[in-house]
């Protein structure tokens, strides 16, 4: 085989699989979930969540909210819904197009502070997205049991409080905690009651060679205490790539075990 023929394969192969990351990178899908819990409220029979994390620069695609729209009960925007560089236009638009959804809930990212968090406050406070940092939002069924959905700030910049979350919870009632890093689980002990936590910012490695990444993938990670989900995101950092970690958003349906 020739050079020539040599170095015109690899390019070509190395052409494809750039067109490949490319398209991962850009995916429009909406992963199913469905996890339960022995200890969740009965008498709520089910939560439906609709989870986005890491937006970054990308705009969001109608087909992802049709997809969804009056299937979720709550919206939860998982961080990094911007960075440098995005415009509020960009965000104002896709902010809009999640509270199309349903009710949105919001905890801050690391990328988020890269940009004039005040006027993102406000643009956040303006769609009436509720932020929750270091905060919780309490939910009560008719037979008043009780769900609180709790969010950190963010805890690569360790902005992060859970006692301050925790402080804002009832005593009783099923917890679900939102946090951008997924690093907030070496935080949480058997005494917070913690049942299941909402996470993105790994990307899920973005670009994995060989299926190998120090980044955690996007799925469920089940510990003695909790259990921890973490998403791939939506969008991406610095080059617009993703290998064996495609963009996804979530559509997680959570129930009592029978």
């Amino acid at each position: 085989m020739s050079i020539l023929l040599v170095v015109t394969v690899g390019g070509i192969c190395g052409i494809l699989l750039l067109l490949h990351m490319y398209r991962e990178a850009f995916r429009n899908t909406v992963l199913e979930q469905d996890i339960t819990f022995v200890d969740f409220p009965e008498s709520f029979d089910r939560i439906v969540v609709f989870f986005i994390s890491d937006i970054h620069k990308r705009k969001i695609a109608h087909e992802i909210v049709d997809k969804v729209k009056g299937k979720a009960d709550v919206v939860i925007i998982g961080g990094d819904l911007l960075e440098k560089g995005v415009s509020m236009k960009r965000a104002a638009d896709n902010i809009k197009m999640l509270t199309e959804i349903g009710p949105t809930y919001f905890v801050w990212g690391n990328n988020d502070y890269e940009v004039d968090y005040h006027e993102l406050d406000a643009l956040l406070l303006d769609y009436k997205v509720k932020i929750l940092d270091n905060t919780g939002v309490l939910f009560e069924s008719k037979e008043e049991e009780k769900l609180t959905i709790l969010g950190v700030d963010d805890a690569t910049l360790k902005r992060d409080r859970l006692d301050l979350a925790l402080n804002d919870c009832e005593q009783e009632g099923f917890r679900i905690l939102i946090s951008h890093n997924p690093e907030i689980i070496n935080k949480i002990s058997a005494e917070d009651r913690v049942s299941l936590v909402l996470s993105g910012h790994t990307h899920g490695g973005q670009i994995r060679l060989l299926g190998v990444s120090p980044y955690l993938k996007g799925g469920v990670y089940l510990y003695p205490h909790t259990t921890l989900f973490v998403s791939n995101g939506y969008g991406t950092t610095k080059l617009p790539f993703r290998l064996g970690a495609p963009a996804q958003t979530h559509l997680i349906t959570i129930t009592r075990s029978s």
